[in-house]
Protein backbone atom coordinates (compact mmCIF):
# COMPACT_ATOMS: atom_id res chain seq x y z
CA UNK A 1 0.00 0.00 0.00
CA UNK A 2 2.34 2.55 1.00
CA UNK A 3 4.93 1.60 -1.90
CA UNK A 4 2.34 3.84 -4.76
CA UNK A 5 0.13 4.79 -6.45
CA UNK A 6 -2.21 1.84 -7.98
CA UNK A 7 -5.10 2.91 -10.70
CA UNK A 8 -5.95 -0.10 -12.54
CA UNK A 9 -9.19 -0.17 -11.07
CA UNK A 10 -9.80 3.75 -12.51
CA UNK A 11 -8.36 2.54 -16.35
CA UNK A 12 -11.92 4.00 -16.98
CA UNK A 13 -11.93 7.08 -15.28
CA UNK A 14 -8.15 7.78 -17.25
CA UNK A 15 -9.54 7.05 -20.35
CA UNK A 16 -12.50 9.38 -19.69
CA UNK A 17 -9.78 11.98 -18.64
CA UNK A 18 -7.95 12.14 -21.60
CA UNK A 19 -11.43 12.22 -23.75
CA UNK A 20 -12.24 15.11 -21.89
CA UNK A 21 -9.30 16.86 -22.55
CA UNK A 22 -9.13 16.42 -26.35
CA UNK A 23 -12.75 16.73 -26.62
CA UNK A 24 -13.26 20.08 -24.44
CA UNK A 25 -12.21 22.50 -27.13
CA UNK A 26 -14.01 20.73 -29.67
CA UNK A 27 -17.32 20.86 -27.44
CA UNK A 28 -16.30 24.37 -26.90
CA UNK A 29 -16.33 25.30 -30.34
CA UNK A 30 -19.92 23.80 -30.93
CA UNK A 31 -21.34 25.93 -28.25
CA UNK A 32 -21.66 29.78 -29.48
CA UNK A 33 -19.44 32.34 -27.74
CA UNK A 34 -22.00 34.03 -25.79
CA UNK A 35 -22.69 30.68 -24.11
CA UNK A 36 -19.66 29.26 -22.13
CA UNK A 37 -16.70 30.27 -21.57
CA UNK A 38 -17.19 33.47 -19.81
CA UNK A 39 -15.90 32.76 -16.52
CA UNK A 40 -12.60 33.97 -15.11
CA UNK A 41 -10.41 31.24 -14.58
CA UNK A 42 -10.89 28.95 -11.63
CA UNK A 43 -13.58 31.09 -9.75
CA UNK A 44 -16.14 28.65 -10.72
CA UNK A 45 -13.72 26.38 -8.34
CA UNK A 46 -12.39 22.52 -9.60
CA UNK A 47 -13.98 19.21 -8.40
CA UNK A 48 -14.51 18.00 -4.63
CA UNK A 49 -13.88 14.63 -3.74
CA UNK A 50 -17.82 14.16 -3.68
CA UNK A 51 -17.95 15.87 -7.79
CA UNK A 52 -19.29 19.18 -7.23
CA UNK A 53 -17.53 22.74 -7.65
CA UNK A 54 -15.52 23.65 -4.93
CA UNK A 55 -12.24 23.01 -3.57
CA UNK A 56 -11.18 19.71 -2.57
CA UNK A 57 -12.64 18.97 0.13
CA UNK A 58 -15.44 21.58 0.60
CA UNK A 59 -18.18 22.63 -1.49
CA UNK A 60 -19.11 25.91 -2.91
CA UNK A 61 -21.73 28.10 -4.00
CA UNK A 62 -20.14 28.41 -7.38
CA UNK A 63 -21.70 26.62 -10.33
CA UNK A 64 -18.82 24.26 -12.17
CA UNK A 65 -17.84 25.06 -15.49
CA UNK A 66 -17.66 27.91 -17.62
CA UNK A 67 -20.66 28.88 -18.83
CA UNK A 68 -22.38 32.27 -17.69
CA UNK A 69 -25.92 32.65 -17.30
CA UNK A 70 -27.03 31.62 -21.12
CA UNK A 71 -24.49 29.06 -20.90
CA UNK A 72 -23.66 25.55 -20.39
CA UNK A 73 -20.13 24.49 -18.62
CA UNK A 74 -19.22 21.16 -17.91
CA UNK A 75 -15.83 18.74 -16.41
CA UNK A 76 -14.94 15.52 -15.96
CA UNK A 77 -11.84 14.42 -13.33
CA UNK A 78 -9.48 11.97 -11.00
CA UNK A 79 -8.51 12.56 -7.98
CA UNK A 80 -6.26 10.37 -5.60
CA UNK A 81 -5.52 11.02 -1.86
CA UNK A 82 -2.36 8.73 -1.31
CA UNK A 83 -2.15 8.09 2.63
CA UNK A 84 0.51 6.14 5.04
CA UNK A 85 -2.16 3.26 5.85
CA UNK A 86 -5.29 3.90 2.42
CA UNK A 87 -5.61 4.93 -0.63
CA UNK A 88 -8.82 7.41 -2.16
CA UNK A 89 -9.66 7.61 -5.16
CA UNK A 90 -12.47 9.76 -7.11
CA UNK A 91 -13.47 10.08 -11.00
CA UNK A 92 -16.41 12.04 -12.11
CA UNK A 93 -18.10 14.44 -14.22
CA UNK A 94 -20.09 17.82 -13.74
CA UNK A 95 -22.22 19.71 -15.83
CA UNK A 96 -23.39 23.59 -15.10
CA UNK A 97 -26.54 24.88 -16.78
CA UNK A 98 -27.22 28.49 -17.52
CA UNK A 99 -24.73 29.06 -13.71
CA UNK A 100 -27.86 28.30 -11.91
CA UNK A 101 -28.14 24.80 -11.56
CA UNK A 102 -25.03 22.05 -11.27
CA UNK A 103 -25.57 18.06 -11.76
CA UNK A 104 -22.74 16.18 -10.81
CA UNK A 105 -21.86 12.29 -10.70
CA UNK A 106 -18.38 10.46 -9.23
CA UNK A 107 -17.55 7.35 -8.01
CA UNK A 108 -15.05 7.06 -4.89
CA UNK A 109 -13.19 3.79 -4.07
CA UNK A 110 -11.19 4.14 -0.63
CA UNK A 111 -8.53 1.49 -0.94
CA UNK A 112 -7.36 -0.25 2.46
CA UNK A 113 -4.88 -1.87 0.86
CA UNK A 114 -1.79 -4.08 3.24
CA UNK A 115 -3.98 -2.18 6.30
CA UNK A 116 -6.80 -4.52 4.67
CA UNK A 117 -5.26 -7.59 6.58
CA UNK A 118 -4.74 -5.92 9.69
CA UNK A 119 -8.94 -4.88 9.49
CA UNK A 120 -9.38 -8.60 9.44
CA UNK A 121 -10.91 -7.73 5.78
CA UNK A 122 -8.36 -9.09 3.80
CA UNK A 123 -5.36 -7.74 1.13
CA UNK A 124 -6.71 -4.37 -1.32
CA UNK A 125 -10.31 -4.49 0.15
CA UNK A 126 -12.16 -1.60 -1.28
CA UNK A 127 -15.39 0.42 -0.45
CA UNK A 128 -16.74 1.76 -3.28
CA UNK A 129 -19.60 4.72 -3.16
CA UNK A 130 -21.46 6.59 -5.98
CA UNK A 131 -22.69 9.89 -5.02
CA UNK A 132 -25.07 12.01 -7.25
CA UNK A 133 -25.27 15.88 -6.50
CA UNK A 134 -27.60 18.76 -7.45
CA UNK A 135 -26.73 22.22 -6.83
CA UNK A 136 -28.93 25.59 -7.48
CA UNK A 137 -27.61 28.54 -7.12
CA UNK A 138 -30.20 30.87 -5.26
CA UNK A 139 -29.52 34.25 -5.46
CA UNK A 140 -25.93 37.28 -5.59
CA UNK A 141 -22.74 36.50 -7.97
CA UNK A 142 -19.33 35.45 -6.24
CA UNK A 143 -17.45 37.38 -9.11
CA UNK A 144 -19.25 40.29 -10.27
CA UNK A 145 -21.49 41.61 -7.22
CA UNK A 146 -18.15 43.60 -6.17
CA UNK A 147 -20.03 46.67 -5.19
CA UNK A 148 -21.84 44.58 -2.38
CA UNK A 149 -20.99 41.77 0.64
CA UNK A 150 -23.47 39.89 -0.71
CA UNK A 151 -21.80 36.88 -1.17
CA UNK A 152 -23.10 34.23 -3.78
CA UNK A 153 -25.53 31.51 -2.27
CA UNK A 154 -26.46 28.02 -3.45
CA UNK A 155 -28.11 24.79 -1.80
CA UNK A 156 -27.69 21.56 -2.55
CA UNK A 157 -27.97 17.94 -2.06
CA UNK A 158 -26.04 14.69 -2.66
CA UNK A 159 -27.38 10.88 -2.73
CA UNK A 160 -24.73 8.58 -1.75
CA UNK A 161 -24.74 4.47 -2.23
CA UNK A 162 -22.42 2.55 -0.76
CA UNK A 163 -21.41 -1.59 -2.14
CA UNK A 164 -20.40 -2.98 1.48
CA UNK A 165 -23.27 -3.32 3.45
CA UNK A 166 -22.38 -6.20 5.40
CA UNK A 167 -19.39 -4.28 6.56
CA UNK A 168 -21.05 -1.08 7.00
CA UNK A 169 -23.47 -2.67 9.59
CA UNK A 170 -20.48 -5.14 11.14
CA UNK A 171 -19.11 -1.90 12.78
CA UNK A 172 -22.35 -0.19 13.68
CA UNK A 173 -23.18 1.72 10.48
CA UNK A 174 -26.90 1.80 9.91
CA UNK A 175 -27.35 2.03 6.45
CA UNK A 176 -25.73 2.02 3.40
CA UNK A 177 -27.10 4.64 1.70
CA UNK A 178 -27.92 8.52 2.79
CA UNK A 179 -27.98 11.95 1.48
CA UNK A 180 -26.05 15.11 2.67
CA UNK A 181 -28.30 18.01 2.44
CA UNK A 182 -26.41 21.67 2.29
CA UNK A 183 -26.35 25.79 1.97
CA UNK A 184 -23.20 27.29 0.70
CA UNK A 185 -22.00 31.22 0.58
CA UNK A 186 -19.18 32.41 -2.06
CA UNK A 187 -17.65 35.29 -2.52
CA UNK A 188 -14.80 36.67 -4.41
CA UNK A 189 -12.97 39.65 -3.16
CA UNK A 190 -11.23 41.15 -6.45
CA UNK A 191 -9.37 43.93 -4.99
CA UNK A 192 -7.61 41.67 -2.45
CA UNK A 193 -7.69 38.70 -4.71
CA UNK A 194 -9.22 36.48 -2.09
CA UNK A 195 -11.95 33.96 -1.87
CA UNK A 196 -13.92 32.66 0.81
CA UNK A 197 -16.61 30.27 1.24
CA UNK A 198 -18.36 28.64 3.77
CA UNK A 199 -20.88 25.81 3.61
CA UNK A 200 -23.19 24.37 6.45
CA UNK A 201 -23.88 20.45 5.17
CA UNK A 202 -26.77 18.37 7.15
CA UNK A 203 -25.19 14.81 7.31
CA UNK A 204 -24.89 11.61 9.52
CA UNK A 205 -22.12 10.06 6.63
CA UNK A 206 -19.10 8.10 8.60
CA UNK A 207 -15.94 9.18 6.45
CA UNK A 208 -18.46 11.08 4.13
CA UNK A 209 -19.91 7.69 3.52
CA UNK A 210 -17.20 5.43 2.59
CA UNK A 211 -18.13 3.60 6.06
CA UNK A 212 -22.00 4.36 5.77
CA UNK A 213 -24.23 6.29 7.26
CA UNK A 214 -25.44 6.54 10.93
CA UNK A 215 -23.91 4.23 13.90
CA UNK A 216 -24.36 2.93 17.47
CA UNK A 217 -23.00 6.39 18.61
CA UNK A 218 -25.50 8.86 16.95
CA UNK A 219 -27.79 7.97 13.91
CA UNK A 220 -29.35 11.63 13.51
CA UNK A 221 -28.10 14.15 10.68
CA UNK A 222 -25.85 17.04 12.40
CA UNK A 223 -24.88 20.43 10.76
CA UNK A 224 -21.06 20.37 9.70
CA UNK A 225 -19.13 23.05 8.36
CA UNK A 226 -16.93 23.12 5.59
CA UNK A 227 -14.68 26.19 4.84
CA UNK A 228 -12.17 27.82 2.50
CA UNK A 229 -10.12 30.69 1.75
CA UNK A 230 -8.14 31.14 -1.36
CA UNK A 231 -5.71 33.61 -2.40
CA UNK A 232 -5.24 34.13 -6.38
CA UNK A 233 -1.62 34.57 -6.77
CA UNK A 234 -2.53 35.34 -10.55
CA UNK A 235 -5.26 34.35 -12.65
CA UNK A 236 -3.86 31.06 -13.59
CA UNK A 237 -2.60 30.03 -9.90
CA UNK A 238 -4.53 30.07 -6.22
CA UNK A 239 -3.39 28.79 -3.07
CA UNK A 240 -5.18 28.30 -0.12
CA UNK A 241 -6.33 26.36 3.05
CA UNK A 242 -9.67 23.83 3.89
CA UNK A 243 -11.23 22.57 6.93
CA UNK A 244 -14.39 20.12 7.39
CA UNK A 245 -15.63 19.25 10.32
CA UNK A 246 -17.29 15.46 10.63
CA UNK A 247 -19.78 14.01 12.93
CA UNK A 248 -18.63 11.18 15.15
CA UNK A 249 -21.16 8.21 14.70
CA UNK A 250 -18.81 5.25 15.23
CA UNK A 251 -18.05 3.73 18.71
CA UNK A 252 -15.26 1.59 17.20
CA UNK A 253 -13.11 4.33 15.47
CA UNK A 254 -12.97 8.24 16.56
CA UNK A 255 -13.31 10.43 13.39
CA UNK A 256 -11.52 13.78 13.14
CA UNK A 257 -12.12 16.90 11.54
CA UNK A 258 -10.55 17.20 7.29
CA UNK A 259 -7.74 19.78 6.75
CA UNK A 260 -5.84 20.59 3.74
CA UNK A 261 -3.17 22.92 2.03
CA UNK A 262 -3.94 23.78 -1.71
CA UNK A 263 -2.75 24.90 -5.10
CA UNK A 264 -4.85 25.23 -8.05
CA UNK A 265 -3.55 25.57 -11.63
CA UNK A 266 -5.35 26.74 -14.35
CA UNK A 267 -3.13 25.46 -17.93
CA UNK A 268 -6.21 27.24 -19.43
CA UNK A 269 -10.44 26.66 -19.37
CA UNK A 270 -10.06 23.36 -20.60
CA UNK A 271 -7.18 21.54 -17.86
CA UNK A 272 -6.77 22.24 -14.25
CA UNK A 273 -4.24 20.33 -11.93
CA UNK A 274 -5.22 21.01 -7.90
CA UNK A 275 -1.98 19.67 -5.46
CA UNK A 276 -2.48 19.49 -1.98
CA UNK A 277 -1.09 18.50 1.62
CA UNK A 278 -4.52 16.91 3.17
CA UNK A 279 -4.73 15.70 6.88
CA UNK A 280 -7.34 13.40 7.43
CA UNK A 281 -6.77 12.14 10.63
CA UNK A 282 -7.86 9.18 11.96
CA UNK A 283 -9.67 6.56 9.59
CA UNK A 284 -11.32 3.54 10.95
CA UNK A 285 -8.68 3.37 13.83
CA UNK A 286 -5.33 4.37 12.11
CA UNK A 287 -4.39 7.92 13.00
CA UNK A 288 -2.30 10.56 11.88
CA UNK A 289 -3.68 9.95 7.91
CA UNK A 290 -1.82 12.86 6.07
CA UNK A 291 -0.68 12.56 2.84
CA UNK A 292 -0.85 13.92 -0.72
CA UNK A 293 -4.09 15.25 -2.49
CA UNK A 294 -3.53 15.52 -6.53
CA UNK A 295 -6.51 16.18 -9.05
CA UNK A 296 -6.72 16.63 -12.38
CA UNK A 297 -9.77 18.20 -14.19
CA UNK A 298 -10.80 18.64 -18.11
CA UNK A 299 -13.62 20.25 -19.05
CA UNK A 300 -15.01 23.56 -20.66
Amino acid sequence: MKSGIRMTSHAWALALLIAATAGSAEAQSLIPDSRSGGKLLLTGGVSTIEGSGGGGLSTWATITGYGEEDGIGGNAHVTIVNLPDYQFRTAGVAVGLWDRVELSAARQEFDTGDTGTLLGLGQGFTFTQDVIGVKVRLTGDAVYDQDTWMPQIAIGAQHKSNDQGAIIAAVGGQDDQGTDFYIAASKLFLAESVLVSGTVRWTNANQTGLLGFGGDANDDHEAQFEGSVGWLLNRNLVIGAEYRTKPDNLSFAGEDDWFDIYAAWAINKHLSVTAAWADLGSIATFDDQRGLYLSLQAGF
